[in-house]
């Protein structure tokens, strides 16, 4: 197999799985792939899922990746609330919810984590579409600022009282100005958790 050939064949997914190649090339030589990986030509994500390396400087192609590798799933949780700048802290880490079981996969890309929800807590998240020109119009999904911030607190039982919430640090901002508090709303009663419920009456307490 021509590499040059291979290249331009999958280069348009960004990410390609064992599975596509297989469809379009049915007599590969998985060996060529083995080869290619070891040279460089080709970074191994996950077990049957790759890229290529010019994809690895640009921050939303991993974004994309997050999404891909393991699906369905959808960028949310620490590396949503950072990106919206509600959490002082930067996350290196690519936090996302999936209905698959919880996994980690480490990369040249960097850390992939998934937790797990039910499947009918899959929503909220909105497309973000990839500025480069490579990545021929296509979109991450990431939690919108409301979802992000009630799949960590449901995730994570240890903010819960007054004192824990304000841990977080949420920028005061933000969650005075710019969060949504009608969409707020409107997604956590699709959670129907009491709990939950009692979280989020405490943290718009904290930032009334």
């Amino acid at each position: 197999m021509n590499f040059l050939k291979f290249k331009s064949t999958f280069l348009p997914l960004v990410c390609f799985s064992t599975n596509q190649i297989a469809s379009v090339f049915p007599d590969f030589n998985s060996m060529n792939l083995t080869r290619w990986v070891k040279q460089g030509d080709v970074v191994r994500l996950r077990r049957g899922w790759f890229c290529f390396p010019e994809f690895q400087k640009d921050i939303d192609f991993v974004r994309l990746a997050a999404n891909r590798i393991y699906r369905p799933s959808y960028i949310s949780l620490q590396y949503a609330l950072s990106f919206y700048g509600m959490i002082p802290e930067s996350v290196v880490q690519f936090t996302s919810v999936t209905t698959l079981k919880t996994a980690n996969f480490e990369n040249l890309w960097g850390q992939f984590s998934y937790q797990n929800v039910k499947e009918s807590l899959m929503f909220g998240y909105e497309p973000h579409v990839v500025s480069h020109p490579l990545a021929n119009g296509q979109a991450f999904m990431m939690a919108t600022p409301e979802k992000a911030l009630l799949d960590f607190l449901y995730l994570n039982p240890y903010y819960n009282k007054h004192d824990e919430l304000e841990e977080l640090r949420l920028d005061e901002d933000f969650m005075t100005e710019s969060l949504n508090r009608e969409r707020l709303l409107d997604f956590l009663q699709k959670f129907k958790s009491k709990i939950l419920d009692k979280r989020i009456n405490n943290l718009l307490e904290i930032y009334g």
